[in-house]
């Protein structure tokens, strides 16, 4: 990660090329949402899937969606 912002100079440039990195882009955050949504639709309990499992899978999907700026209420 340091070779990736070795070449700044200032703690702004840091941040926003760390910022750019693990976020991505307007571009990828949208497309990132776009599939958390897709996910969100189409899930389905697998067979043989516990009720756990599958409770746990779906908060991944809900979380996700949450850090990507999309909350669904009850």
């Amino acid at each position: 990660m340091f070779s990736k912002i070795m070449t700044c100079a200032t703690a702004k440039e840091i941040w926003e090329r760390l910022t750019q990195i693990c976020e991505g882009n307007d571009e990828t955050k949208k497309n990132n949402l776009t599939v958390a949504q897709q996910k969100y639709e189409s899930i389905k309990m697998r067979e043989g899937e516990t009720m756990a499992e599958f409770d746990e899978r779906f908060s991944v999907v809900v979380i996700e969606l949450k850090i990507l700026g999309k909350e669904y209420i009850n």
